[in-house]
């Protein structure tokens, strides 16, 4: 069977469009059809369902790519490293969430890249959730770090960590609300989040009436849907934030030096904000008894840890995680 048929057929597999595939090949997209169709005729089966908006593999195409892919994964590895050169160091390609990585995954994984023997070279890069898992799927990455747990077989997950979410603002605006000598048993303005009148808000309320204080506290966040903020209203208080974004900044590094300087309430892993909270930058405003968390989920490539290189990264962050919690 023809290996560039194969390298083909997997990078469609994991994209899951002839379009992306050829993009990622540099080839064309009749190209890449016509090389799926060959290798289709040379198997009897067909390996793909078109679809409307991309391919969807049949079983003989996932069985097919869960045996072929690994195989056709070192081989790469092989030709990337080179045969020659026994000195060089393999690289490993790590992509995650900036804050995260850049806080927690690679001061670790650093410790493993000088020449002992066992070492290997680090590239990195940033991206959201989505991004880092269809890069992961493409080839671009060796491992990834994920809060979305993959779909399918292709991808496996291993859980790395949870993270615990702080509502937090600068000391001025919990003087303001009233909380600041009641936040460790829950602010009574932010109790009032909670209510309608005396009622539970229900899901249908778009904003939260009845807390006048907060209404009016701006927000920094990472994007303008809100999406720390309203994770934690919706799992702390069972309604949606009122104000809206103020402040929008696309790191949660810069989040935290916003709300540090009193732009607004924040919402932060505590991992991020702890060392401000024991200065002082920065306070939390509540104190639920069953804070909101977030899951992260170290991923790979079906097959890839028999490489050593991903298997020792991938084994060192699973132990450092054991810190973080």
């Amino acid at each position: 069977m023809d290996l560039a048929l194969l390298r083909t057929f997997v990078t469609v597999h994991r994209a899951g469009s002839f379009t992306r595939a050829a993009a990622l090949l540099g080839l064309s997209q009749p190209a890449v059809t016509s090389q799926i169709r060959t290798l289709e005729r040379q198997l009897g089966r067909p390996l793909f369902l078109r679809q409307a908006r991309g391919v969807t593999p049949t079983t003989i195409g996932d069985e097919l790519a869960h045996k072929a892919a690994p195989h056709l994964d070192a081989l790469v590895e092989i030709a990337e490293t080179g045969l020659d050169d026994e000195s060089s160091l393999r690289t490993l390609h790590l992509a995650g969430p900036p804050e995260f990585t850049a806080e927690r995954a690679l001061p670790a994984l650093t410790e493993l890249t000088g020449e002992d023997g066992q070492g290997f070279a680090l590239r990195a890069s940033f991206g959201n959730a989505e991004e880092v898992l269809e890069g992961l799927a493409a080839g671009h990455h060796d491992l990834a770090i994920s809060t979305a747990r993959p779909r399918g077989a292709l991808l496996t997950a291993t859980a790395l960590c949870d993270e615990e979410h702080v509502l937090v603002a600068a000391p001025r605006w919990a003087e303001m609300l009233g909380s600041g000598k009641q936040r460790h048993k829950g602010a009574r303005a932010l109790e009032a989040f909670t209510t309608v009148k005396g009622t539970r808000c229900p899901e249908n309320v778009p904003l939260i009436k009845g807390a006048p204080e907060l209404e009016n506290v701006p927000v920094v966040e990472v994007h303008e849907s809100l999406p720390f903020v309203s994770r934690y209203w919706a799992s702390v208080f069972d309604c949606r934030p009122a104000a809206p974004g103020t402040v929008i900044v696309p790191d949660l590094r810069a989040v935290l030096a916003c709300a540090a300087a009193g732009a607004g309430l924040a919402v932060l892993p505590r991992y991020l904000c702890a060392p401000a909270l024991e200065r002082g930058d920065v306070v939390a405003l509540h104190d639920p008894a069953v804070p909101p968390l977030r899951t992260y989920f170290l991923v790979v490539r079906t097959g890839t840890l028999a490489m050593p290189h991903i298997a020792r990264a991938h084994e060192w962050l699973l132990r450092a995680a054991d810190a973080w919690c």
